[in-house]
């Protein structure tokens, strides 16, 4: 079987797969990290959403062969290895932007993503329109978009207290 190393939520790592491991599979089944989700098995749903070489990708259609040599981060990567909560994840809180919580590893996945490649800001309508990928039945969205909005501010230098005046 093929070997593949990676680094993974900031620790290298090699595992033997087979050639038809997808990265999630590798992820949840090989490495224990199940806060990345399998949804639809079809990339339509965004469960699945991490970090590769800081970019959002859905994991359940990336071979792991083809991360190797990667940077993977996944939700349990996000946060500070004090435990503190990323700023995403913390709004997503904050704002009760989740309700089962099946969406969310992904969606917080996504949302980092998305503010990180818009430094000059983001509309409603963009924020909208950059969560198309990921589907959630319970929240309706609304205070998702809240909270990625709410995030920005933190995620581009601003403080908790400034973010909030």
């Amino acid at each position: 079987m093929p070997r593949v190393s990676l680094t993974v939520n900031g620790k290298a790592t090699s595992v033997d797969v087979e050639g038809r491991t997808l990265l999630v599979e590798l992820l949840r089944e090989k490495l224990g990290l199940t806060g990345t989700h399998i949804g639809c098995d079809t990339s339509q749903c965004g469960a699945c959403v991490v970090h590769v070489d800081g970019r959002a990708v859905k994991s359940c259609t990336m071979l792991a062969l083809q991360a190797d040599g990667a940077s993977v981060t996944t939700i349990e990567g996000l946060a500070a290895a004090d435990g503190t909560l990323h700023p995403m994840q913390e709004m997503f809180r904050e704002h009760h932007a989740l309700q089962c919580g099946f969406c969310t590893p992904g969606m917080v996945m996504a949302a980092v993503d998305l503010v990180q490649t818009h430094p000059d800001g983001l509309s409603e309508e963009q924020i909208r329109h950059g969560l198309e990928g990921n589907l959630c039945r319970c929240t309706g969205y609304h205070n998702i978009v809240k909270a990625i909005a709410a995030a920005w501010p933190l995620m581009h230098g601003a403080s908790m207290k400034a973010a909030a005046e």
